[in-house]
């Protein structure tokens, strides 16, 4: 999403979910030792249906909108930070899907057999349904965006300090 509306060079693309994914895993890895759990315990949790995925695809098209729209106007990193957190509690506990709304944490919680955790048989669908939702977020933002300014959305790039 992010290097579809521009906020993130192809270039570094590859880098960012790396880095991505590293983060969750060690999460994963870090939250499980917290709980008195094996550091890595795959997950026998399955997670598949229509409901679950139609879950998803709603979970991350909010978070993305959330993200993007907030980016437009100019909020802060704390404020969108906040506004994230926020997001991903409620989606927690009113989504059936339990809102992983990110790749990187649906292969991460694939390490973790709790209740947050995915069988690695259902990541697929819940990939497919994460790409399916933040790809019409990125309809939306440009969209919205441009309706809103009357001219095609400006991308603004991101510039490495």
């Amino acid at each position: 999403a992010a290097v579809l509306l521009g906020h993130l060079p192809r270039s570094r693309a590859a880098a960012y979910v790396l880095a991505q994914m590293i983060g969750a895993v060690l999460g994963v890895v870090v939250a499980n030792l917290m709980f008195g759990l094996d550091a890595v315990v795959l997950s026998s949790r399955d997670r598949g249906g229509l409901v679950l995925a139609a879950s998803e695809v709603a979970a991350t098209l909010g978070l993305v909108l959330l993200i993007f729209l907030m980016v437009r106007s100019e909020r802060t990193s704390s404020t969108i930070g906040a506004a994230v957190g926020a997001y991903i509690a409620s989606a927690l506990i009113f989504m059936p899907s339990t809102a992983f709304a990110n790749p990187a944490v649906t292969v991460a919680r694939t390490l973790s057999d709790t209740f947050t955790g995915i069988a690695p048989t259902s990541v697929p669908g819940f990939v497919a349904a994460q790409l399916a939702g933040a790809l019409a977020a990125v309809g939306l933002v440009a969209w919205l965006t441009r309706a809103s300014s009357g001219a095609p959305a400006r991308s603004r790039t991101h510039r490495a300090a």
